[in-house]
């Protein structure tokens, strides 16, 4: 059985995609983990290809899901993307996505394209 945390990560990442997905997003993976970091998802939005980082916060007691992408946070996301890029040999446009999820308010889910500048 997994831990708690982990269980609300991927229910999290399950919330994100389908509301990307009734958006007009498709999945394209889940969690590319490597060397550097992680990227949650990555989906692609007509020739776009969209990394997105979901952050969920049961509350805001110790900050907002959005404030918990420190600058660290994101040079690591660059870095992951960067790798999947060239591992699977893509050049195409891509962007950097958060969705944010709110567990107290019900799972308000905010979502900020073009979050994170490369």
């Amino acid at each position: 059985m997994k831990a708690d945390h982990l269980q609300q990560g991927e229910a999290a990442e399950q919330l994100a995609v389908d509301y990307l997905s009734r958006r007009g997003l498709n999945l394209v993976t889940r969690n590319f983990r490597c060397k550097v970091g992680e990227i949650d998802l990555i989906m692609r939005e007509k020739r776009t290809l969209v990394f997105v980082e979901v952050r969920y916060r049961q509350t805001d007691d110790y900050g907002s899901a959005l404030e918990s992408i420190t600058p660290s946070k994101q040079r690591k996301l660059l870095a992951a993307a960067n790798l999947y890029l060239q591992k699977n040999r893509i050049d195409q446009a891509c962007r950097f996505d958060v969705v944010a999820i709110n567990g107290s308010a019900n799972n308000r889910t905010t979502w900020i394209k073009d979050a994170i500048q490369s």
